[in-house]
């Protein structure tokens, strides 16, 4: 919503990773150094898995190299072809709930918490908008429709990830052991983008995705614009859905590399805004191989309207790394946003680094 503020990612590590000159700041949420992610993260899986009965533990605890660890589903759990595999919110006691939340919080940054949270209460708004109008109960919204999975055994030998999804929400963490954390694909959807009635009239729950890229849209010249923009008409939705792979496609779009230095300080703050959503470790993580790769290389795309309000869509896309934006649906008030690790989606190249360093 409006009232989340920018973490105190933004005001460190960050955009140092990228080679801007400011100083690393101390862990918002622990105030100093953090523990190692996936120690944390370890921990609070077995804690979860630990406080399961056995009947629910044998739904969440799920095969790390089966398929269905590269499954992502963004859409209403009824529209999900052969169902969710996981355990739901709504089978889990209170105390387990938080167990899950707690376990998400390893992976996301005290604001990317804030807006998980915000987007699976969301589903109660939902729920009555559609209610009100022809679509009914058609989709089933229930905010405790979330699942929890745990692929493999957690630890710091064996690689293992988590997966927190349902509407609106993919959240994937995969640990390597030595050679690494990566937490991507990371999906957020808000429906209504912007709320038009009631007491949160006017608040969005993604506003600043949508306000720094049309700031950046803006900041651009005829010539640029021109380069930027792909058509006329925004695309319906992101262009990766569901793709189980990160995989690279046509670079399209402005180059950083052609930006004056306020534009590139504009799209660093970009990429900044959905790096922010994840721990700040793995940000940094994400940053930095951003950084080596070329900012230059990065490129900027956007299709659709400028103006506020009208169908828009862009995309952010460089060597390491595709970031996309549509708002479209629903008389373009339904937003959807990824961030993709073209290298490590769901572990990708650092599990290949560990078998090869660790043969099994």
């Amino acid at each position: 919503m409006r009232g989340l503020v920018r973490s105190a990612l933004l005001a460190g590590g960050l955009t140092m990773a990228m080679g801007c000159s400011q100083s690393a700041a101390p862990d918002a949420a622990s105030g100093g150094t953090p523990p190692q992610p996936a120690v944390a993260s370890s921990e609070a899986a077995r804690a979860f898995l630990a406080a399961l009965a056995d009947s629910t533990r044998t739904a969440a605890a799920l095969d790390f190299d089966g398929a269905e660890r590269r499954r992502m589903f963004v859409v209403p759990t009824v529209m999900v072809q052969g169902g969710r595999r996981g355990l739901t919110l709504s089978r889990m006691t209170p105390q387990q709930r938080e167990a899950a939340w707690r376990l998400l919080g390893t992976g996301l940054s005290e604001q990317g918490l804030q807006t998980a949270r915000a987007i699976t209460a969301n589903e109660a708004l939902i729920r009555q908008i559609e209610l009100a109008d022809t679509i009914g109960d058609r989709y089933q919204r229930n905010p405790l429709t979330y699942y929890v999975s745990v692929f493999g055994t957690p630890g710091p030998a064996e690689p293992w990830s988590w997966r927190f999804e349902g509407h609106h929400l993919s959240v994937h963490a995969t640990h390597t052991g030595s050679t690494g954390t990566i937490v991507a694909p990371l999906f957020m959807g808000a429906n209504p983008h912007r709320v038009l009635t009631g007491p949160t009239a006017g608040s969005r729950m993604l506003a600043r995705e949508e306000d720094v890229g049309r700031d950046l849209i803006r900041m651009l010249d005829e010539t640029q614009r021109k380069r930027a923009l792909l058509t006329a008409a925004a695309y319906r939705d992101i262009q990766r859905r569901n793709d189980p792979a990160g995989r690279p496609r046509a670079m399209e779009g402005l180059p950083a590399g052609e930006m004056t230095a306020p534009q590139k300080a504009k799209l660093r703050e970009l990429v900044e805004v959905y790096a922010a959503r994840m721990t700040r470790s793995a940000a940094q993580e994400q940053l930095s191989r951003l950084g080596r790769a070329g900012f230059d290389r990065l490129h900027f795309i956007w299709a659709g309207a400028v103006e506020p309000g009208q169908a828009h869509y862009y995309r952010i896309h460089g060597p390491t790394l595709l970031v996309e934006y549509d708002n479209a649906q629903n008389n373009a008030n339904h937003s959807h946003t990824v961030w993709r690790d073209l290298e490590n989606d769901f572990g990708g190249d650092l599990l290949q680094k560990h078998y090869q360093h660790h043969p099994h």
